[in-house]
């Protein structure tokens, strides 16, 4: 028998693949051209149109009032005018009659026959299977192309099951868990016919203030890339986006927005070029490099450009230096707000100049079908970039097989909610809690009479968070829902006190203490409501709110242990209520089933892995604070000076002359990195293959991890490096490796890293991206002030 050459047939096969993959690209370029040389001037407009769909149907019709009918009618010009029968004077089945034949003129005249004229490319807010199969019809088979329609919608955390907001899904440090969110968000939402998701969000976030810190995946550039590339794949189906479960990705915001001034949404950033190179900009370059089909561009100017008008990010770099193919589309009227921003002087002059800068769609604002023809034919916008757009948005709809695939089935069995959804959000909430303090109370026993109280315990709204168009509060089960459930057998007594987070009425305050001194042990849910966070939910004060803080002492004065469980939207400053609170669990809202995920990490059932994706500081003024700073000159030594420590008439110099505030000190509350388990870890034994790699090498750190518990655990061990001495002042610290690790009581591994040069590398100052020669400090421990440290040379 001949001897078969595995290694042959494996190149063969390689080989092989690599060419049906470049034939198909090839494919698609050709069937891009066929398409767009048969394509008239204002059809090709039209694909770079994208309007909000808004209908009045049957069913919300049905859910009118009489004056809320009357009203309608009149505003739609077809009662109560001039010759016109007055609403009043109709019985209910006429205003219906009526109404029904309105609003099918304002389907047809806004939707049904631009979609027909081939001016409208995509649509976004509509989730009806049914409507969606109607125009996408139109498109197909009514237009003159056949252009179909790409969906989109704010699928951020889940369509139908509610997982943890982007930032607790950080928290979890776990890249398979976040891209298996994403993939049962995209077949929840394309069950619909929604095909594109506007997320991940992948602004960098240094300030907890801005309400859209929530959306992020956190403060750190390698973190983030991780995460938002594993969010990518789950919700482009790893790569096959003509999976007919799977959503188009559009990550976002480019660039820069997470730095807004202030914290304050929408507001200005001034990032320069090797920050934003070596901060702002790498998670988007992963997330591309993973395959997002498409790009957001940001509200934000930065350095005085509005980034829908900012051709050196979205030609420069997007496109020459990272090669990007997929479409740019602008986020919602960004493009005309550049008037605003006092960029540009009319809608005219917007369209100019989001066009020539390389924005391919218009998100609503309606400026491209207007005046591009206009701005052609005064030789102000070139047909070389209209088209060039437009490849762009038909090479994203090809490779989606949106030709070969318009529709959605409208009869199959619902997805939504499925068992097996709902077990990966429990476990997502699991892994995505942070337990910042236990002095031994936790976890509880189940023969314990607890008292739960407090205005977050029975939140099914709130417990969703931030951007949960499409999330149903009756299907979250909040922990006192989950003490009726899975933990019916504990015994309990439920005393809210406070009606919601801002609640400031104090008068439930005794049957507050009066519950919690009949209980063994007392769990107060604080945090604050859903909309106090997410996009325009900017907030100066960081403390918990209302008088929720207050509720914590009154309830912690009677004697009893108290557990404190979070749910927010952003960090707080919570460094007041910890001398109240003998455990600390906190939860970034944590979705449908957060309640019996916390309840699984109160009673036991599961051990505390997560990690704070983001630095809590002590109190607002310390803000910007995050654990990756440049190095200063005047470093403040570990111990300093503090406000009330000052002698009288101390001399202007006897403070030391470092840097940090006299009145909360150097340090934040919470480093970035730190969370405590019910299992306590052990790091010794660091060590490294080499003591020196070359600038194109590569090194492996080992590091022994023991559980010194009695109790299994997970615990997320974390490499840092530093680059000591740069062509730029680097970072103190930089993450560049983290990896899950169980490990059973009393069990010890060996944790490897793999540390690439190339990882090392930044962009000097001559604004080229290299790894330079020099010593380099590293760290492995269990968040970024860890301890157990070596050193290596790059030569």
């Amino acid at each position: 028998m001949k001897q078969v050459n595995t290694k042959s047939l494996l190149i063969t096969a390689i080989l092989c693949m690599a060419g049906v993959t470049a034939f198909a690209q090839t494919g698609v370029e050709k069937r891009v051209e066929d398409l767009l040389a048969k394509m008239t001037l204002e059809e090709k407009i039209g694909q770079m149109n994208q309007l909000s769909f808004f209908t009045v149907d049957d069913k919300a019709i049905a859910q009118f009032s009489e004056d809320d009918m009357n009203t309608f009618l009149v505003r739609m010009g077809v009662a109560g005018g001039a010759g016109q029968k007055q609403p009043t004077d109709m019985s209910k089945d006429e205003k219906v009659a009526l109404m029904r034949s309105a609003a099918d003129k304002m389907l047809n005249d806004n939707f049904v026959q631009p979609i027909r004229d081939g001016r409208i490319g995509s649509l976004l807010n509509i989730i009806d299977p049914e409507m969606i199969n109607r125009l996408q019809r139109t498109a197909i088979a009514e237009s003159r192309l056949g252009i179909p329609l790409i969906i989109g919608r704010d699928v951020i955390h889940g369509f139908k099951t509610i997982f943890p907001i982007p930032l607790g899904q950080a928290a979890s440090f776990d890249p398979a868990m976040v891209e298996q969110g994403a993939r049962i968000a995209a077949i929840e939402a394309r069950s619909t016919g929604v095909n594109w998701t506007f997320a991940p969000m992948l602004d960098i976030s240094r300030d907890a203030r801005w309400g859209r810190i929530a959306e992020s995946l956190g403060e750190d550039p390698y973190l983030d890339g991780t995460l938002g590339a594993a969010m990518v794949r789950g919700f482009q189906g790893n790569g096959n986006l003509q999976d007919p479960n799977a959503l188009a990705a559009c990550v976002k915001h480019f660039i820069g927005y997470g730095a807004a001034e202030g914290g304050r949404d929408y507001n200005s950033t001034n990032i320069p070029e090797r920050l934003l190179r070596n901060v702002y900009l790498p998670p988007f370059h992963e997330a591309i490099k993973a395959g997002a089909a498409t790009l957001m561009t940001s509200f934000n100017d930065n350095d005085g450009v509005p980034a829908s008008g900012n051709g050196f990010i979205l030609k420069d770099i997007l496109r020459d230096e990272w090669n990007f193919d997929g479409f740019v589309v602008s986020d919602w009227a960004s493009m005309t707000e550049m008037m605003a921003h006092g960029f540009a002087e009319n809608d005219k002059n917007v369209a100019e100049i989001s066009a020539n800068e390389g924005v391919d769609m218009e998100m609503v604002s309606g400026t491209y079908v207007k005046y591009l023809p206009e701005l052609i034919k005064e030789g102000k916008v070139s047909p070389e970039a209209i088209d060039n757009a437009v490849r762009n948005i038909l090479r994203v709809k090809f490779r989606m097989g949106l030709f070969e695939n318009p529709y959605v089935a409208t009869d199959k069995a619902s997805v939504f909610y499925a068992t097996d959804h709902l077990a990966a959000a429990r476990k997502a909430a699991v892994e995505s809690a942070i337990l910042l303090k236990n002095n031994g109370i936790l976890p509880l026993s189940e023969t314990q009479k607890i008292a739960v109280i407090g205005p977050m315990a029975d939140a099914p709204h709130d417990q969703m968070g931030t951007w949960c168009f499409d999330g149903d509060k009756t299907h979250t089960v909040t922990p006192v829902g989950a003490l009726k459930s899975d933990y019916k057998h504990i015994q309990y007594v439920y005393e809210p006190a406070l009606k919601f987070s801002r609640d400031k009425d104090t008068t439930a305050f005794a049957n507050a203490r009066k519950a919690a001194s009949e209980a063994d042990v007392v769990i107060v849910f604080a945090g604050e409501e859903s909309i106090l966070s997410g996009e325009a939910h900017s907030l100066s004060n960081l403390n918990l709110i209302g008088v929720q803080s207050e509720l914590l002492q009154a309830v912690k004065n009677t004697g009893k242990p108290v557990v404190l469980v979070i749910m927010s939207g952003r960090p707080l400053a919570i460094e007041r209520d910890l001398p109240y609170a003998d455990a600390v669990l906190f939860n970034f809202h944590p979705g449908t089933m957060g309640g019996p995920a916390i309840l699984d990490l109160l009673f036991g059932k599961e051990n505390p892995s997560g990690k704070l994706p983001v630095t809590f500081v002590r109190e607002a003024g310390q803000i910007p604070m995050y654990y990756n700073h440049n190095s200063t000159g005047r470093p403040a030594p570990d111990k300093v000076m503090t406000l009330d420590e000052i002698p009288l008439e101390a001399g202007q110099t006897s403070l030391g002359n470092t840097s940090f505030y006299l009145d909360s000190g150097k340090d934040p509350l919470f480093p970035f990195g730190y969370g405590l388990s019910y299992s306590t870890f052990e790091y010794s034994g660091l060590k490294l293959s080499a003591s020196e790699m070359s600038v194109t090498g590569s090194l492996t750190a080992s590091v022994s991890v023991r559980n010194t518990s009695g109790r299994d655990g997970t615990e997320v061990v974390q490499l840092y490096v530093q680059d000591v001495v740069g062509s730029i002042a680097r970072p103190v610290r930089e993450l560049k490796g983290f990896q899950r690790v169980f490990l059973k009581a009393g069990e010890t591994k060996t944790v490897d890293f793999d540390l690439k040069a190339e990882n090392l590398a930044f962009f000097g100052r001559d604004f080229v991206k290299k790894t330079e020669p020099g010593a380099f400090n590293l760290w492995i421990g269990g968040n970024s002030n860890a301890t157990l440290k070596t050193t290596f040379n790059v030569q």
